[in-house]
C-alpha cells in the first residue's frame, strides 16, 4: 500500500498561508496554477480540512502575539505542520536556529566566536604555530635587525597602538620600515605607493611582508591569531571618515583576535584603502572568516599567505 502523496509546499501542494490577518490559500507550488484565493474569515479551519492542506503558514507581525496564540489554538487539531513566519524580522538581523534558554524559547541571532572546542583548539595552534614559526624564523628576523641598523638610524621595532579583541587598544610590534622622524605612530596618514617616507630596506620587508614578523610575539602573548582579522590603527581612515564610523559593521570584526594573516589579506586586500567600497570588501571578507572558521580554512589561509608572498600585490 502506496504512502499518501503529501500536499504541502516542499511537495508541489497546497499551503494555507496567514498573512496580515487575511488568509490565502496559495494553489500548488510549482504549478501553473490559478492565483490565490483569499478566504472568508473564520472559515480557513474548514478550508483546511476539506482541502486536505498539509502545511500552514501564519505570517503574521510578532506584536499580534494574542491574534497568532488563537490561530495556534484553532490549528492545533489538525493534521498539520504548523509554521510561524519570522519574515517580520528576518531583514532586522540574522538569524541562525531556534534555541531555549532555561526553558525559553529562542532564536539565535548569532554566537560567540571559538568557544568551547573551537576555542580551545584556536588557542592551541595560535600558541604552537607561533613559538614555531619565531623558532624557525628567529635567524631570518635577526639578519632583518641588522640590516634596518645598517640601512638608517632609529630603533629596530616599530610600536603603535591598533584594535585588538573585543575593541580592547594594544601595542602592535612591526619591523620598522620608515625613517624614525618620518613615522606616524597614530595610523592616520595611510601607506602609498613610492612612500617617500620609506627607507630602501624598508621598501623591500613591505613589499615581502617580513616587516610583520615581530607579530609574533604578539600572537604567543595572547593579543593575536596567526590568522584573523588585521589589526587596524585606531585613527585609521576610510575617505573622509574614521573607518569605524564610514562601515557599519566594522567593530563586528573585533570579535575575535587580530591575525597577522587574513581571508582579506589573500585575496588582494591589502595596503592603501581607495574608496569607500574597498573599505566594506574588506570588512565583509573578515565578517565572512568569523561566520565560517574552521582549522581547515585557517590552514587554507596560511597556504594562501604563502602564494601571496611569492606573488606580492598592494604592499608598499
Amino acid at each position: 500500500m502506496g504512502q499518501p502523496q503529501r500536499r504541502g509546499i516542499h511537495a508541489g501542494g497546497a499551503i494555507l498561508l496567514l498573512e496580515a490577518m487575511d488568509v490565502v490559500l496559495k494553489p500548488d507550488v510549482g504549478r501553473r496554477s490559478r492565483p490565490p484565493r483569499r478566504l472568508k474569515k473564520n472559515r480557513y479551519v474548514a478550508h483546511a480540512r476539506k482541502l486536505l492542506i498539509d502545511e500552514v503558514v501564519i505570517a503574521l507581525p510578532l506584536r499580534a502575539e494574542e491574534r497568532i496564540g488563537q490561530l495556534v489554538a484553532k490549528f492545533r487539531p489538525l493534521p498539520i505542520d504548523l509554521r510561524i513566519s519570522i519574515d517580520p524580522i528576518a531583514d532586522i538581523f540574522p538569524l541562525r536556529t531556534i534555541g531555549s534558554i532555561g526553558g525559553a524559547k529562542t532564536i539565535e541571532v548569532f554566537n560567540r566566536p571559538f568557544k568551547h572546542v573551537s576555542g580551545l583548539l584556536k588557542t592551541v595552534e595560535d600558541q604552537l604555530l607561533g613559538l614555531l614559526i619565531l623558532l624557525v624564523l628567529l635567524p631570518l628576523m635577526g639578519l632583518i635587525a641588522v640590516a634596518i641598523r645598517l640601512d638608517s638610524r632609529g630603533p629596530l621595532l616599530f610600536v603603535q597602538e591598533r584594535f585588538g579583541f573585543n575593541n580592547k587598544v594594544f601595542y602592535v610590534y612591526k619591523f620598522r620600515t620608515m625613517r624614525a622622524d618620518a613615522g606616524d605612530a597614530s595610523g592616520a596618514r595611510q601607506t602609498v605607493r613610492n612612500d617617500t617616507r620609506v627607507t630602501r630596506v624598508g621598501r623591500i620587508l613591505r613589499w615581502l611582508s617580513l616587516d610583520e614578523l615581530p607579530q609574533l610575539i604578539n600572537v604567543i602573548r595572547g593579543e593575536m591569531s596567526i590568522v584573523g582579522p588585521r589589526p587596524h590603527v585606531v585613527a585609521m581612515r576610510a575617505g573622509d571618515k574614521l573607518y569605524y564610523e564610514a562601515v557599519g559593521d566594522y567593530f563586528a570584526r573585533h570579535r575575535v583576535k587580530p591575525g597577522i594573516t587574513g581571508w582579506a589579506q589573500v585575496h588582494g586586500l591589502r595596503g592603501e584603502i581607495a574608496d569607500l567600497l574597498q573599505a566594506r570588501e574588506r570588512v565583509a571578507y573578515d565578517l565572512e572568516y568569523i561566520d565560517n572558521w574552521s582549522f581547515w580554512l585557517d590552514m587554507k589561509i596560511l597556504l594562501m599567505t604563502v602564494w601571496v608572498l611569492v606573488v606580492p600585490r598592494n604592499a608598499y
